[in-house]
This record gives structure tokens, sequence and C-alpha cells, in this order.
């Protein structure tokens, strides 16, 4: 595998519920982050969103701009007036060099909604299965013309969170569009990781490794919980710390050539950032080398 480890800054501080983390400065959260030994860091809401003051932020720690996420809502734009709220993070990744754009939509969502449960996320018919694909695939051509691949995230509480989900997305899609797997939301969705990674392999383009303790997972989806009570719960953690196997996933992964990056959004003031980057490193480390092999 010719893979880099980098580490999303949800580990510090959190996008969705910004009280996690608050007090976390992003100095902090980078010079752990590289003394941990991460090469990257995707993009959280304390970075710079200009490109010299972003790249002296991370030159400073000797990191790299792994991606970003970004939200979109072409069920409701189309592909023009999406593409032209895109363009400034585009712009911003193409100029730090950064080979992908992590995308999901999120028209209706309800993962950023502390009180609504994940049953009332949307769902698409057939028909909107269709239109979602074409406008995706019509806005990966366009990232790829700027030399972007274009990552699919599917998140809980999202349009696309199932197994289900991510056979028609992908279905409904052309190769333009590539998938990043995220371990912990398919675990949490009731998927398996691994038979993901070895469909689709030939289009996951990014991947987010993180862990779910099966308790608090199952306790979420009996009780209805909403996505931030789960991860207020602790639903997640790093890989080695709950109940994904990973070793399964990255053997899918050996021909994989790009980002694996670490996640785990839960309170730092519960589950200390540098301890738990530390252990995920190290587990992330040992599994691309055995899948190296």
């Amino acid at each position: 595998m010719q893979v880099r480890l980098g580490a999303n800054p949800i580990i510090w501080s959190n996008d969705d519920l910004r009280e996690l983390g608050a007090d976390i400065t992003l100095e902090t959260c980078l010079a752990e982050a590289r003394a941990v030994g991460f090469e990257g860091m995707e993009l959280g809401h304390k970075f710079p969103r200009e490109p010299r003051a972003l790249q002296a932020v991370l030159e400073r720690f000797g990191l790299r701009c792994v991606s970003g996420w970004y939200s979109a809502e072409l069920m409701v734009w189309g592909v023009r007036e999406e593409l032209k709220r895109l363009r400034p993070h585009l712009e911003l990744l193409v100029a730090m060099g950064s080979p992908v754009l992590v995308f999901a939509e999120v028209s209706q969502a309800v993962h950023g909604d502390l009180k609504r449960p994940l049953s009332e996320r949307p769902r698409l018919t057939t028909g909107d299965w269709r239109e979602l694909g074409g406008r995706l695939t019509e806005v990966a051509a366009a990232t790829a013309a700027q030399g972007l691949r274009l990552a699919y995230h599917h998140h809980m509480g999202t349009v696309v969170q199932s197994e289900e989900d991510i056979e028609a997305l992908m279905a409904a899609t052309g190769p333009e569009v590539g998938l990043l797997l995220d371990t912990g939301h398919a675990a949490f969705a009731g998927a398996d990781p691994a038979a993901l990674a070895r469909r689709h392999a030939a289009r996951i383009v990014h991947v987010h490794a993180k862990d779910v303790r099966p308790e608090i997972c199952a306790e979420a989806r009996s009780g209805n919980w909403s996505f931030l009570r789960a991860v207020l719960a602790g639903v997640f953690t790093v890989p080695g710390d709950g109940g994904v196997a990973f070793e399964p996933v990255f053997a899918e992964l050996r021909d994989y050539a790009g980002w694996v990056v670490l996640e785990a959004e839960q309170d730092p003031r519960v589950a200390d950032p540098l301890t738990y980057a530390t252990l995920g490193y190290r587990n992330l480390k040992r599994l691309v080398s055995e899948s190296a092999r």
C-alpha cells in the first residue's frame, strides 16, 4: 500500500457540536498531531481559509492539507449553483495541493441536530437517486478538471447512511464519483466495512478510520438517538479500541494508494485527544504495515 497517515481535527474539537474542544487551540491540535507522527491534517472550523495563511500555519508544524469537508445541497440548488457555492472551498484545496474533496449531500440532514433522532433522516426515492447521481457525477467531473477527485462521504443522519444507500449511490453515479470509506459510519449504520471495501475498492479514493463501541452503538439504535447524542455518549473511538475488525478492511485495501485519516469524534474532556490520537496512529501504522506484506 502506498498510504499516508493523516488526522482529522475532530479528535480535538468538534465541528457539529463546537462546544466540544472549544478551548483547545489550533496550535495544540497541530503540534500534537505532528508529535504523534501524522503527515497531514484535514480542515476544521479553526483553520484559516486563505491559502497563504493556511499554508503558513501547516508548515510551522510540518503538515500537509489532506482535504476538507464540504456540505452540499445539490437536491436544493442544482449543479450550477452548487458549483458556485463550492468554488471558494475548491480553490483553497487546489491551492493547497490536496488530492481529494470530501463531499456529502446534507439536504434535510439531521446529523447536526442534537434533538432530532436518526430515524428522521431524509430518504430518497428511485427518481431522487437518479437525479442526485446525475448531479453528483457532473460536479465530480468539474472538480476533476481542477485536479481534485470527489470523495463522497456516507454519513449518519444524511441521505447516504446505510449499506443500501451506498449501493444506490454507487449505482446512480459515474466513475467520476469516488467513495470515501468511513469505517465508523459504516459500522454504526449496520454495514460491513470490509464488504464495502471489497465491492468498491476501485472507487475508494479516501479513507476515514474510526472505530465504534458496540454497546453504545446498539443502545443508540434501539433508543432512536440523535447522531450527536450518540457522539456525546462515546459511540466512536479510534481503531483498536472498539468493535470494528480492521484487519479484513485493510486486506481489501491492499492496492489502495492515498490518505488514511484517523477520526474519532469524542468529548476531549473525557477522551484525551493526544492519548487517543497516539493509540489510533500506532494501530493504523501496524495495519498498513501488515497489509503491505
